[in-house]
């Protein structure tokens, strides 16, 4: 089975989010907070309070507006969304067992988004 989902803006990175825990360490924490809480908000918007029992392999569209971000620094945010899904329940954990691997596409439209897929294994 594939879960899918989109989430319809661009996600902090890693230079952003690094920059801002050096400012602050209540800021960064308030940073990742705000950011899970939308994700949050997309995934039971599009997929409800389902639970994944199957290990997954994640992948990953950055959809970015122009190619200035670096693209280990776009794919950092997939933290906030494994994250994200743990605390829903949707996963279990997020460690290796559950999450076995990630696979990262980008393209580049005129409205930046991430979309994600869950792909069970059998």
């Amino acid at each position: 089975m594939i879960y899918e989902f989109e989430i319809s803006k661009r996600l902090i990175g890693l230079n952003e989010y690094t920059n801002t825990n050096r400012y602050n360490k209540y800021a960064g924490a308030k940073l990742k907070k705000d950011e899970q809480e939308y994700i949050k908000y997309c995934i039971l918007q599009q997929l409800g309070k389902i639970k994944i029992e199957k290990p997954v392999i994640g992948e990953f569209t950055w959809i970015e507006e122009n190619k200035k971000r670096d693209l280990d620094n776009i794919c950092f945010a997939k933290k906030f969304i494994l994250d994200s899904l743990v605390e829903l329940g949707i996963l279990k954990d997020d460690n290796r067992k559950i999450v076995n691997g990630f696979v990262d596409k980008f393209e580049y439209s005129n409205k930046s988004k991430v979309i994600v897929k869950l792909i069970e294994k059998e």
